[in-house]
């Protein structure tokens, strides 16, 4: 086992033990990545971090269960994403504030294929255009394309069959590429 892994097994087993500080290092080591797959699934900045905070106490109370049997990182990701689909279950749906900052009109493609901007000034924003995706195609998108689950892993976690997770993929792809080509 290299080094690195020795001394995140050794925070991690202290932070079990209580230790306040090893879970502060915890803390700061994971939730830039917590944060980031927060605001993909919920697509609102201030409810991301409002899940951040939620998602590590809930790590803080459920530490003890943790068992090395996949990596930290792996385990936190998943106290994440259910942190997150709880929310939005139990929040009920929540009217995306998203204004697009792009006029996706001034693409134009060059003979290579590739996108060249017109007016430097205007950016395509896909987080905006992912955040404005219906909820479960954008959540299936981001943990299928982003995070790189399974269809099957995707259908565990949002408790829907596997084929209704390759079709809420396929919807969102095509929602995307309508957006881009607008």
């Amino acid at each position: 086992m290299p080094a690195g892994e020795t001394l995140i097994d050794a925070t991690i087993a202290a932070a079990q033990r209580g230790d306040e500080v090893a879970f502060a290092s915890i803390y700061d080591a994971q939730a830039g990545r917590v944060f980031a797959l927060c605001l993909r699934l919920s697509a609102d900045r201030a409810q991301a971090e409002e899940l951040v905070q939620d998602v590590f106490v809930r790590v803080w109370e459920r530490l003890a269960s943790y068992r090395g049997e996949s990596a930290f990182a792996t385990w936190l990701h998943r106290v994440a994403v259910n942190t997150v689909l709880e929310r939005a279950r139990s929040g009920g749906r929540r009217r995306l504030r998203v204004q697009i900052a792009a006029d996706f009109a001034n693409i134009e493609t060059v003979p290579d294929g590739a996108v060249e901007r017109v007016d430097l000034h205007q950016q395509i924003d896909l987080e905006t255009a992912v955040a404005m995706l219906p909820a479960g195609a954008r959540a299936v998108f981001t943990l299928h394309d982003v995070e790189g689950y399974g269809h099957a892993e995707i259908g565990v976690l949002l408790g829907i069959a596997e084929g209704t997770s390759k079709a809420h993929l396929f919807r969102a792809r095509r929602l995307l590429r309508q957006r881009l080509e607008q």
